[in-house]
């Protein structure tokens, strides 16, 4: 009973941070900018993400642009797209496996060893869809902070952190440690403990039929 606690308890982990990576990769906060022109009045931010970049005005007006070519975007975010795209697809798969191999589950309730094996290859995909979010978020930071503290970009090019990228950093925390905890449910001592309950059973039953026979 604690083992499916412990699996429960890290799938529902594990699904809050793949949710968190899907927000992440569809918000458009990924680098914000102080655009030039804006007034006491009117206050002005530039949002970019990897799918659209949008201008917030202080009036509460958003106008979005989605990008017209995907050829066209820098590496950074088009690496940013694919790992994204991949780090969901991984946790869709995560979340399929890992429900076939938890205890409270009846897909194949006889082998219990083959879903123990189903509910650490789910937290494995999910610890994998956890570096595919980091990597784009940390790569995208670095090029941020770098043009920040670069003398020869403009005041106008240089960007902040986005809420995306802290959602991102958070996503991946959290994928991680719900995998782990799948992974940590194996239950290494059951396939022993069965082999040495049934060897005693043998013993037990050797030991019954030579007295019999004597």
């Amino acid at each position: 009973m604690a083992n499916v606690c412990f699996q429960v308890v890290g799938f529902i982990t594990a699904v809050v941070g793949w949710f968190m990576a899907c927000v992440a990769m569809a918000i458009p906060q990924w680098k914000i900018r102080n655009l030039d022109g804006s007034t006491i009045l009117t206050v002005q931010e530039g949002w970019e993400g990897i799918w659209m970049n949008c201008i917030n005005e202080s009036g509460g007006l958003l106008s979005c642009d989605v990008y017209d070519s995907l050829l066209g975007l820098p590496s950074d975010l088009q690496a940013a797209r694919a790992l994204m795209c991949l780090a969901v697809a991984l946790g869709i798969l995560a979340m399929v496996v890992s429900c076939a191999g938890m205890e409270c589950t009846k897909f194949a309730k006889e082998e219990e060893r083959f879903k123990a094996l189903l509910a650490v290859a789910g937290g494995v995909f999910f610890i994998l869809a956890g570096v595919c979010v980091l990597i784009p978020v940390s790569w995208t930071a670095a090029n941020i902070v770098a043009d920040f503290y670069n003398p020869l970009v403009p005041r106008s090019m240089k960007a902040e952190l986005g809420d995306a990228l802290f959602l991102g950093w958070g996503s991946t925390c959290v994928l991680v440690l719900g995998g782990s905890i799948l992974c940590c449910s194996y239950p290494a001592d059951s396939g022993k403990s069965k082999g040495y309950v049934r060897n005693l059973t043998q013993i037990h039953s050797t030991a019954s039929g030579n007295r019999i026979n004597i």
